[in-house]
């Protein structure tokens, strides 16, 4: 496990800024992981959370598990930003293993920047789409009506996705969902992760999610913003301003 001043923590911080993603490892325990995470970010609980803003992920069957808890159960993730229906979704997502899943339970990354470069050279008219305020309404009825693509100044754009049944699209952003989905599925990574690894990645970057798997899969999750003295910046790099697409 990684502490602050190891040059093990340094190359988590580097790869944080350089990539939006720092995979970690000797991270077993939710302990572990709330140690690490206070290292590197202010935590913020999630509805989920104990009281010290770690959510432990478990399967407790499909008859406890309603809509919008899918985590909960055994099912596949979609790639997804995680919290897409607050006004301001965290920017890091922490997460370790502590028991892996009898099979299954693949990780799935997904980089938005690459998706955000391969739909501005295919389809730009996508990303206009996709960075229309109002254009789509995250988490139900008392949820979040923002957009795919957020302009945060600076040259700067939040992603904020989710493509379950608690995200409802204006006709233009569904006309383009897709060539969304195929950009998504070309830059899809899946791996397995073993007890004591994890990942820190940026959540106004990345999309995670995850193949069904079958067993008592545990693992920890922490959100949080980066301690401003790290000077990690979140989200992707745009090259194009709202009004020229």
């Amino acid at each position: 496990m990684t502490r602050r001043g190891d040059p093990e923590h340094d190359h988590v911080i580097t790869a944080l800024a350089t990539h939006g993603l720092a995979l970690i490892n000797n991270v077993t325990t939710r302990a572990d992981l709330l140690r690490l995470a206070r290292s590197i970010a202010l935590t913020i609980p999630h509805r989920d959370s104990d009281s010290e803003g770690v959510t432990t992920l478990t399967n407790l069957g499909e008859a406890a598990v309603p809509s919008g808890f899918a985590g909960f159960s055994a099912r596949a993730l979609t790639p997804h930003t995680d919290c897409s229906g607050t006004v301001s979704p965290p920017a890091l997502l922490m997460m370790n293993c502590s028991m892996t899943a009898t099979s299954g339970g693949r990780r799935v990354l997904v980089d938005g920047q690459a998706v955000h470069d391969h739909l501005t050279e295919s389809e730009p008219e996508a990303i206009g789409a996709f960075r229309a305020q109002r254009s789509v309404l995250f988490g139900g009825a008392s949820g979040h009506l923002g957009s795919i693509l957020t302009d945060v100044g600076g040259g700067r754009v939040v992603l904020r996705l989710r493509l379950d049944e608690l995200a409802r699209f204006s006709p233009e952003v569904t006309r383009w969902l897709p060539a969304l989905r195929t950009a998504i599925e070309r830059h899809a990574v899946e791996f397995d992760l073993a007890v004591g690894q994890g990942y820190i990645l940026d959540n106004h970057r990345w999309l995670h999610g995850r193949t069904a798997f079958t067993g008592r899969r545990v693992v920890h999750r922490i959100h949080g913003d980066p301690l401003p003295e790290l000077g990690i910046v979140t989200g992707l790099r745009s090259t194009t301003s709202p009004d020229a697409t």
